[in-house]
């Protein structure tokens, strides 16, 4: 059975719940859904502080998981964050793929032609378009639409928040033109297609396109064979400490520097 390790980089049970629920039922029952939760930061992860120090849960949660003898090598790694805290950093550390909500979401609203953004919390704006820079999507990427509650205050009244996103990803279509919006973030879970009959174009959730992205075949080989680290850690957790240390050293020839001469 295929293993798919879903991170959570923050601290909340009930968006592990959550994401447990619809990554596995987006997965279908030939995949093993295990999610893990961080052991500390914010509990909604909702400006740059709390979106710093989740990079760091992202990479300890992972360690934690892998260090647990009793369940199996993931195959693939989803970061349950839209804004996938900690991506770089965990793909050159993972032997399987690894991706996250936004990039996956990306990807697949790209599909469509330009696409825009709903999500919750204002805060989230520039950290969205600085990720979408960095990942390559900037062009595709027509607006980013933020509602004032966060995603954890939207989980917690659905009924209203299928109101407001509903009206907000309307207006994005609308307004900007494009084929397709993205609902993101772990809290949003589900509500994309509670929300589909309002809206004129595909409203893409964060959630299920991240099970589809992490469950297909990776384009490219992985990095490295085994996980682990390339830096000796001091000061973090022992499961972050057993599997750092120092790269190995390069065997490759030498290579003369130009008008030098290499020894006979």
């Amino acid at each position: 059975m295929r293993q798919l390790l879903v991170i959570n980089p923050n601290t909340s049970a009930r968006v592990s719940a959550l994401l447990q629920q619809h990554v596995q039922a987006a997965a279908g029952s030939h995949v093993q859904v295990r999610t893990v939760t961080a052991r500390f930061g914010a509990p909604y992860i909702a400006d740059e502080a709390s979106y710093a120090i989740a990079a760091h849960a992202a990479l300890d949660a992972w360690a934690a998981a892998l260090a647990d003898t009793a369940s199996p090598p993931p195959d693939s790694v989803l970061i349950g964050c839209f804004g996938d805290p900690g991506l770089m950093a965990l793909r050159e550390s993972s032997p399987a793929p690894v991706t996250g909500l936004a990039e996956a979401a990306f990807i697949e609203a790209a599909r469509h032609g330009r696409y825009a953004i709903v999500t919750g919390g204002e805060r989230w704006g520039p950290m969205l378009q600085r990720l979408a820079q960095a990942l390559g999507q900037a062009q595709q990427l027509a607006g980013i639409h933020t509602v004032v509650p966060t995603g954890a205050q939207l989980a917690a009244d659905p009924d209203a928040a299928h109101r407001l996103l509903g009206q907000a990803c309307r207006d994005a279509a609308h307004q900007l033109g494009v084929q397709a919006v993205i609902l993101g973030g772990a809290g949003l879970a589900g509500m994309a297609a509670a929300v589909q009959s309002a809206v004129p174009v595909p409203v893409i959730d964060s959630v299920i396109a991240g099970t589809h992205w992490a469950l297909r075949t990776p384009p490219l080989p992985p990095q490295r064979a085994t996980p682990g680290f390339d830096i000796a850690w001091e000061g973090l957790s022992p499961e972050m400490v057993a599997m750092s240390g120092e790269p190995p050293r390069p065997t490759a020839a030498r290579v003369a520097a130009p008008n030098s001469v290499m020894p006979a």
